[in-house]
């Protein structure tokens, strides 16, 4: 019997490794496939980037709008590589010796370093799409499982709910919430999360109704499995992959829409920097000239969805089992 049993014992460990090794196959081949892909490089690169930097900016350099200021700096435009290249161009041909670097990205109207408040602005951006990612993906994908999994007048409900919001656009949606509920970043948040939802909600739904009558979940039920625990060891896991580039590609959209809704008014509040924030007060000073003031904070936004997007549409290609010939 002890035998018996110790063979049984190694037949379930070798299953167990089976399936673990399965999966990490699976991991290589996906990462060996983002390798080759150049939007993945690219992508990949400018969101590691500017999230690292916004983290070090948040976590190392504490905004102080007051110690910022400093009027007889206003509208300093920018020097170091800025303006060495203009001096180059203009015909000066200054050194890189000469060139001082008090304000790279230059100053605004109010003297204040337009780096530092792009980096804390950057900050800002990212943060909230992570956040309204986290909020959006656990909300809807629950309403989506249960709905696709369950059917009958639980997903009539839930789903009609989901209408009711996808009847609205998602931006004058947001504007709307976050004007009843007060101006500000996490009122801002919470709106962008709730727009985001019926996305997450469809997806997962429509993954939900592919996958509750394939053989595996019919021998899960048949073993005495409830709806729970299907939901949990094998629709979930089976519709991970949709999710994923989902989430990649709606930072990107948090990201745009926490502009337009700084950019309104409606997020961060001033003297604290938010990149749409910063593109609406740069505007008196671009007629007059300062296209400084207006380049970097827009700049940052479109890299940082440049960036998203692209390791989207990559991380798309990688896990689509319909394309695995093709690369």
């Amino acid at each position: 019997m002890s035998t018996v049993a110790h063979l049984n014992k190694t037949s379930n460990k070798s299953r167990r490794y089976t399936a673990l090794d399965a999966r990490i196959d699976a991991l290589r081949d996906v990462m060996y496939r983002l390798g080759k892909n150049p939007s993945a490089r690219i992508g990949g690169f400018l969101a590691i980037t500017l999230t690292t930097i916004a983290l070090a900016v948040a976590v190392f350099d504490a905004y102080d709008p007051v110690r910022d200021n400093n009027l007889s700096a206003r509208y300093q435009p920018p020097d170091c590589i800025v303006g060495w290249l203009g001096s180059q161009l203009s015909g000066e041909r200054q050194s890189l010796g000469e060139i001082t670097c008090d304000y790279p990205f230059g100053a605004d109207k109010n003297g204040r370093d337009i780096m530092r408040r792009v980096g804390h602005g950057m900050s800002v951006s990212i943060s909230v799409g992570f956040f309204v990612v986290a909020i959006s993906l656990t909300i809807g994908t629950t309403v989506g499982l249960v709905a696709g999994f369950l059917g009958g007048w639980v997903e009539s409900v839930l789903m009609r709910t989901i209408d009711v919001i996808l009847a609205f656009p998602s931006l004058l949606l947001a504007i709307a919430l976050v004007t009843v509920a007060g101006a500000s970043l996490t009122n801002g948040m919470i709106a962008i999360a709730i727009t985001q939802i019926p996305t997450f909600a469809r997806l997962t739904r429509s993954m939900a109704i592919s996958i509750r009558n394939t053989e595996y979940v019919t021998a899960a039920r048949s073993v005495g499995a409830g709806g729970f625990t299907i939901m949990r060891n094998h629709v979930l896991p089976n519709s991970l992959a949709p999710l994923i580039v989902q989430s990649t590609l709606m930072l990107g959209t948090a990201v745009i829409t926490t502009a337009a809704l700084g950019f309104l008014g409606l997020g961060q509040q001033p003297p604290h920097p938010e990149l749409g924030k910063m593109l609406a007060e740069s505007q008196p000073a671009l007629a007059s000239g300062k296209w400084w003031v207006m380049l970097f904070p827009g700049l940052a936004i479109v890299l940082i969805v440049l960036g998203f997007n692209l390791l989207g549409d990559a991380l798309r290609d990688a896990l689509d089992p319909r394309l695995r010939g093709t690369n």
